[in-house]
């Protein structure tokens, strides 16, 4: 793969043409998947390593990152999975992290053993991406008071270089997000640390008369700061959450989304909060971040009221430029949507979308927004599940959930085409994370979803209208090697490059397009981390384009 890269670069990039006004409904494209998981052989149950105990870790476990970790030009597949508590040890293969090769045609391999990528201790999340800037995407491993940083070798096998490279343990880190927040070409890391917790000072949650416990709810345990490593360039990381302003607040962080909102060339950070205000971090540009998310309306609903904020994504869903903000949370308390509005403000866009109607009885997980119809419009998938095992005993929600489709109407509202799309073909499940990727090439974005004690799921998606599509994979040469944080913009469309979605989960393939009935793109716009602007002219579609930035 690394030869295709160097034999089809082009120096100038980009691409654009006739997609539908922003406002203007698309076709109405259907949307539809096969689970195909068993005949893929992805043979992956996780084990959360559940008990009477209702140990809070319990419920957390299940990101899954997707990167080619050999080159070949096929996704890989790599699950997080949980250790046996309260000592947190991987005392039997099956609490193994693994990794599936991709061998082509929806085949896949457990490679784990030769990777050497099983892990240590309880697992929550994973975040690929070459911080090493050596064009072979490393991984990022989050989990219960041990953290994991794997660099990729090149030869099929990673190592283990957290103590060498300066990545602390002992907090409870749920998931990590890579980004380069200081324009320097280098990867630095952003890890999202969920609450204190510890075995031994666990507390009884339920009814005591009955002996009927569960799983305590978040006001219990005490909030945690998140953590800013920065990439020194050395293969060393230095903890800069203080000196940034991270560190200025403590929460109880599920999620990290990752994006320019107000368009001023940094990244900005968005995290999930578990029953307090999300937070937005907005990066100054001089080495420090503020925390904004209140200020800019996107700490809390409208009604502010605290809810179980989940997974979250940031990206343009009504195709005006600006990079929006979905988060999912529990029954009864709707999938927020935060329209950005511009100058540094969004706005509660939950009811007037649709999606709190729609949304108001389920109960989700990992989001993913994206165009899976390839219409030019990106919709709405949710890995979905209740938190509380037991909470049928209390509700008339269901704890175990199909995932969920939304379908971008094109007219800033969604429509809920689960059933239609497939999505209801297996039992319902305790569903967590979630990861998206074209795993067979085909040009439509397939989804790998985890669920506690089950098997993992493939969603092969096999919508049937013929539309166009087009990825680009970015080669950073004055940006980081996978031009994360560069934005483009194909017509009316944008998107940005980055490998954080859903729920402590990563997807690292490049930069999708569906095209509609488009056979050309006329042109593209490119614009990259380092402030170099590309622009591509007359791309045909279907294809992946592989785009070198100039130097």
């Amino acid at each position: 793969m690394k030869e295709l890269v160097r034999n089809s670069l082009l120096s100038a990039v980009l691409v654009g043409c006739c997609l539908p006004l922003a406002g203007a409904p698309p076709d109405d494209a259907p949307i539809r998947f096969h689970e195909v998981a068993a005949s893929a052989g992805l043979d992956f149950t996780l084990d959360n390593h559940a008990s009477e105990n209702k140990h809070y870790i319990e419920t957390m476990p299940g990101g899954v990152a997707v990167f080619d970790y050999n080159g070949d030009g096929l996704t890989d597949i790599y699950f997080t999975n949980g250790a046996e508590i309260p000592w947190l040890r991987k005392s039997d293969p099956k609490y193994s992290n693994r990794l599936f090769r991709n061998e082509g045609s929806m085949k896949f391999r457990d490679v784990t053993r030769e990777a050497g990528v099983a892990a240590e201790g309880y697992s929550i999340g994973a975040a690929a991406a070459d911080y090493d800037n050596d064009g072979d995407p490393d991984l990022f491993v989050a989990g219960v008071n041990r953290n994991i940083l794997y660099r990729n070798r090149g030869d099929g096998q990673f190592e283990d270089v957290t103590v060498p490279a300066g990545i602390q343990s002992g907090r409870w880190a749920v998931a990590g997000g890579w980004l380069d927040y200081d324009n320097d070409g280098r990867l630095d890391l952003f890890v999202v640390n969920y609450v204190q917790w510890s075995a031994e000072q666990e507390r009884f949650c339920g009814d005591p008369g009955r002996a009927l416990r569960v799983y305590c709810h978040p006001k219990y345990y005490s909030e945690l700061a998140n953590t800013l490593y920065r990439n020194r360039g050395d293969g060393t990381f230095e903890d800069v959450s203080a000196k940034s302003g991270i560190a200025k607040v403590a929460g109880k962080g599920m999620a990290v989304a990752i994006a320019d909102y107000n368009l001023d060339g940094f990244q900005d950070v968005f995290v999930t909060n578990d029953y307090v205000s999300n937070y937005l971090f907005r990066n100054r540009g001089d080495g420090t971040f503020e925390e904004t998310g209140l200020l800019a309306g996107v700490g809390l609903r409208d009604n502010g009221q605290y809810i179980s904020d989940m997974g979250a994504d940031f990206r343009d869903y009504d195709n005006d430029g600006l990079p929006d903000i979905v988060v999912v949370a529990l029954a009864g308390q709707t999938f927020p949507l935060f329209r950005n509005l511009g100058r540094g403000a969004f706005r509660d866009a939950t009811q007037a979308s649709g999606l709190g109607r729609l949304s108001l009885k389920q109960s989700g997980w990992s989001p993913l927004l994206a165009d899976f119809n390839n219409d030019g419009w990106k919709d709405l998938f949710v890995s979905s599940s209740h938190v509380n095992d037991r909470i049928e005993m209390f509700e008339t929600n269901r704890y175990r959930l199909h995932n969920a489709m939304f379908l971008n109407a094109g007219d800033g509202t969604f429509r809920d085409v689960s059933t239609v799309a497939g999505l209801h073909s297996v039992p319902e499940r305790a569903h967590r994370g979630a990861a998206i990727a074209d795993f067979n090439n085909d040009g439509r974005l397939d989804v790998v979803v985890t669920a506690l004690g089950d098997r993992a799921e493939l969603w092969e998606n096999v919508s049937p209208e013929e539309n166009r599509w087009l990825r680009l994979r970015l080669v950073g040469t004055r940006s980081n090697r996978d031009g994360i944080g560069a934005r483009v913009r194909i017509g009316n469309q944008h998107n940005h490059m980055t490998t954080s979605y859903g729920y402590s989960s990563s997807s690292l393939q490049g930069v999708h397009f569906g095209l509609g009935k488009q056979n050309r793109v006329e042109h593209i716009e490119i614009t990259w981390p380092s402030g170099a602007r590309q622009a591509l002219e007359n791309v045909a579609a279907n294809q992946v384009v592989n785009v070198r930035e100039p130097e």
